[in-house]
């Protein structure tokens, strides 16, 4: 399965590369960490623009990781310390 985590970050965030670095080092963390979790992709925008989105994190795992995935030390990092620099997230899960 593809997880994906999408993300548009606010007015506040002065340095969004600094910022999509910081947040794509986190989550390739779970590389090796999280059972069932296999690659983690952080994918940063190249076009500055209002109606673009800033980083793309795209894991791939097991469709029964998601638990784990969602559960971890690394995720529960992501939820509590990183919500007040997102204007909008989107989630999509797919598989091939």
């Amino acid at each position: 399965m593809q997880h994906h985590v999408i993300v548009k970050f606010n007015e506040t965030v002065k340095d969004k590369n600094a910022l999509a670095d910081e947040i794509g080092k986190l989550f390739k963390k779970m590389e090796g960490t999280v059972p069932g979790v296999h690659s983690v992709n952080p994918h940063k925008n190249c076009i500055d623009m209002s109606n673009r989105y800033d980083l793309m994190i795209i894991v791939d795992m097991d469709k029964d990781a998601l638990d784990a995935y969602s559960n971890s030390p690394i995720h529960d990092n992501w939820i509590k310390n990183y919500p007040q620099y997102l204007e909008s997230k989107v989630i999509m899960d797919y598989e091939d």
